[in-house]
């Protein structure tokens, strides 16, 4: 607004000097004084000064201004600056009004070169009079119009750019989720198995007084072992977790479905008659696969530890392009010996449908059964066709 003020009392002040100096006088104005033409350029540069609150406004005092100007004059400084009145109608106004804007010039063009072709019965005046009308009239409409369309443009430009910002930020935080829910998988899957021992182990050890010292020695030692695995899992994951894009010491330290004897082993130590049956040709599993299946039987044998009777029947069986893992074992009579929120089972799953398998666990004859079947190849993962 201040700018529209400025440039309005600049453009008056400049119309004043030159009828002050008579140069821009109409040809047809004889009077003595030409100081009447002050009020159509005021009414011009009124228009000015509001033409971006009120671009209409600004309009209807130019035309009433360029009209009191014709008729006493013509002036060269009124006509001049009614053009900016047309240019801020067409680019500040109403959208729907650029068009009838374009057409009313245009016409307005032609009908001035035609009459004055008919007035001086000179059709050479009708080239000379159409473009003079054009410079006045279209020229200032037109470039409203392309400056609209290209401010438009910008604008959609800029909208697109903030979706495309909004969809790259809600990916994010998919991603960051995703992340944090595989690392809470991760780490109930690793401490659980070893935390469940331990706790298991110390109430058989608080709840017994007929045990020797011997035999508590021993149990302190599985205890130990059980905790010193533990922290070094952790910490071997805290590590993980640190490096930037540490790919082959990921792959040298991540668990395999191979290693599930020492799973199987480390619930015989926690007092589970636990044994393991393999079938088929072990295949080189992908890494997804790999770490899944390792988890899977992990957590099966930990909710074995915390609801069972103290046995497991742990079976991994390659078959062609799949590997199945199943895990039996009894359920104890009355109450668990440690509680349990169901997150194991809800991981277990999670974990098998990111790779494309099926997950079953259910009560079975005789106990509960855990069952899960995963692809042993790359081809088979999801995604993998892309």
């Amino acid at each position: 607004m201040r700018r529209d003020l400025l440039f309005a009392g600049l453009a008056f002040a400049g119309g004043l000097v030159l009828l002050a100096t008579g140069v821009s006088v109409g040809w047809w104005w004889s009077g003595s004084s030409a100081w009447v033409l002050a009020g159509p350029l005021a009414l011009v540069c009124a228009g000015v000064a509001v033409r971006r609150r009120a671009p209409l406004v600004a309009l209807g005092l130019g035309v009433a201004g360029v009209a009191g100007d014709l008729w006493f004059g013509p002036t060269l400084g009124t006509i001049v600056i009614f053009t900016d009145n047309l240019y801020s109608a067409t680019l500040y106004g109403p959208r729907r009004m650029a068009p009838w804007m374009v057409w009313i010039t245009c016409t307005l063009a032609v009908v001035i070169g035609s009459v004055a072709g008919v007035v001086l019965w000179d059709w050479r005046w009708v080239a000379v009079a159409a473009v003079q009308a054009g410079l006045v009239l279209t020229t200032p409409v037109f470039s409203a119009v392309i400056l609209r369309q290209h401010r438009d443009q910008a604008q959609a430009e800029r909208a697109r750019a903030e979706q495309v910002a909004r969809l790259a930020e809600l990916d994010r935080r998919a991603a960051v989720n995703a992340e944090r829910a595989r690392m809470a998988r991760e780490l109930h899957d690793m401490i659980a198995n070893h935390f469940s021992a331990i706790a298991i182990q110390s109430t058989a050890v608080l709840s017994r007084r007929d045990l020797d010292g011997e035999a508590v020695r021993g149990v302190l030692t599985c205890i130990r072992e059980n905790s010193v695995q533990g922290m070094a899992e952790m910490r071997a994951m805290i590590e993980l977790l640190r490096q930037e894009g540490g790919g082959e010491q990921g792959e040298a330290t991540r668990r395999r479905l191979a290693d599930s004897e020492d799973l199987v082993e480390r619930a015989r130590q926690s007092g589970v008659d636990a044994c393991l049956r393999v079938s088929g040709t072990p295949a080189e599993l992908p890494a997804s696969v790999d770490l899944a299946g390792y988890r899977i039987v992990q957590e099966a044998l930990t909710n074995v530890l915390k609801h069972g009777d103290r046995r497991a029947d742990v079976a991994i069986d390659y078959v062609a392009d799949r590997v199945t893992v199943t895990v039996e074992n009894p359920v104890a009579n009355g109450r668990t010996r440690l509680p349990g929120a169901g997150t194991g089972l809800v991981g277990m799953k999670e974990r098998t449908a990111l790779v494309g398998g099926s997950f079953e666990a259910g009560p079975c004859e005789g106990g509960w059964r855990v069952w899960a079947e995963l692809p042993a190849t790359a081809g088979a993962l999801p995604g993998a066709e892309g």
